[in-house]
């Protein structure tokens, strides 16, 4: 699941990083990619907790929404993918219907981005959800 996140540094080499979407989310690393390594690990505890306790994840909110949230000016903005897919149940097999042409582009698109059909399509729908 894609979660837009914003890096914040005093130094220019340590960022702390945050979690928009997800208040209370948060963590830091001793470079960017660091950062962006560990904000993963911090968004898949944050998930888990919420869902345990009986709450929702909640939506993905435009970039823009979020950059004009004084609280992240001059932030610099990204988006991580966090595999929290395990805390919403087993997966289920179905059967969907669809043209010919579209499923051939499904497929093109798919494989050119590394995704399979059903991993597209899930987050196809949750962009249009915005989950």
């Amino acid at each position: 699941m894609k979660f837009t996140v914003v890096l914040h540094t005093d130094d220019g080499q340590r960022y702390g990083v945050t979690v928009p979407d997800l208040p209370g989310c948060f963590s830091a690393g001793d470079n960017m990619e660091d950062a962006l390594e560990s904000v993963k690990e911090a968004i898949d505890l944050h998930a888990e907790t919420l869902i345990e306790d009986g709450f929702d994840i909640p939506p993905r909110l435009p970039i823009d929404v979020h950059q004009a949230n004084p609280e992240y000016a001059g932030g610099i903005w990204a988006v991580v993918d966090a595999p929290i897919e395990r805390y919403f149940g087993p997966a289920e097999k179905l059967n969907i219907t669809l043209p010919r042409l579209l499923l051939a582009k499904i497929d093109e698109y798919a494989k050119a981005h590394g995704a399979t059909r059903s991993g597209f399509l899930a987050e196809a729908a949750r962009a249009a959800m915005r989950l």
